[in-house]
């Protein structure tokens, strides 16, 4: 059975056949040219760089390139990385590209499944009315978009099934605490993130859009509200969509995290926590995942740069 990149162990050679993830072609201090590269499997990514690189090799080993990866996986300032010997273009008609791109641990078809049961469960209908006209404009988008660049969910679907785990977090919640509007609840959780497929590109070559750079996700999916609203001839000024709005706008929860506005409402600040909670353990176990049982992780930049004990 072949290994894959979570498999290898520290000081282990590596030999395996993965995707490029990222590749910049840089001049390094000694005044020769290297390639900074993040490969890519199923299981998970690795850095590492191929020196005394060609402008040849930066146009081979470009991003989407499948190659045969040969080094001994090190530690540089205590994350994991391959130090390169060999690196081999591959044939992309020739490969299966399911064995290099990590996606979302459920199958797209039982995610949109799970929705339309949880569509059913927002019964404000004006609420009901703007989550589905926007799952159904960016359906094929929210079902293939990254939910991140790097820190969480940051794989092909991984939108979609963050934002399942926070209903799914938000259904049991709602259950304990009757005194929660579970439909608001439920209504922001599934559009919190929404902006993200105009704000990212891709699941690949995963980047911030012009858009995204200049406005964020939050901007971006209140703007879409906005004009659902005015296509559905629901009235912005109601209680209902100001709500609404003020679910999204807050779930960051700082103003120097992003938010407009800190939260106000009970469901909005409960939104804040369990996106915040489903994020991070997302990155906590992306971390434990590459490391070895009784050693600390890497350290995880989202969670303030803190590493984690890998228990038994």
């Amino acid at each position: 059975m072949s290994k894959h990149i979570i498999d290898f162990n520290n000081g282990e050679t590596m030999s395996l056949e993965v995707i490029i993830k990222r590749s910049d072609f840089r001049l390094a201090k000694n005044g020769k040219n290297f390639l900074s590269l993040v490969f890519e499997d199923k299981s998970g990514q690795i850095p590492g760089k191929y020196w005394d690189a060609s402008e040849e090799d930066a146009k081979n080993y470009h991003v989407g390139a499948i190659v045969q990866l040969e080094g001994r996986r090190d530690l540089y300032q205590g994350k994991p990385q391959v130090n390169i010997t060999r690196l081999g273009l591959l044939d992309a008609d020739t490969v299966d590209m399911s064995q290099f791109v990590q996606t979302a641990p459920m199958k797209r078809v039982d995610m949109e499944n799970e929705f339309e049961d949880v569509f059913l469960q927002i019964t404000n209908g004006a609420w009901n009315r703007i989550v589905r006209y926007l799952f159904k404009k960016y359906h094929d988008q929210f079902f293939t978009s990254a939910a991140a660049k790097s820190n969480h969910h940051d794989f092909q679907g991984g939108l979609a099934f963050h934002t399942l785990s926070m209903v799914r977090m938000a259904e049991k919640i709602a259950d304990l605490y009757p005194q929660i509007n579970r439909a608001l609840l439920i209504a922001g959780a599934c559009l919190h993130d929404f902006g993200k497929i105009i704000e990212l590109t891709g699941s690949l070559d995963i980047e911030y859009t012009f858009e995204g750079n200049m406005l964020g996700h939050i901007t971006i999916v209140d703007e879409e509200i906005v004009k659902a609203a005015t296509d559905l001839d629901i009235s912005l000024e109601s209680e209902d969509m100001i709500l609404l709005r003020h679910m999204i706008l807050s779930h960051h929860g700082l103003l120097e995290y992003g938010s407009p506005e800190r939260p106000k409402i009970l469901e909005a600040e409960v939104l804040h926590n369990i996106d915040m909670m489903d994020a991070s353990i997302n990155m906590i176990t992306k971390a434990l995942d590459k490391t070895e049982d009784g050693k600390f992780s890497e350290r995880v930049f989202g969670l303030d740069n803190r590493s984690f004990y890998k228990h038994s």
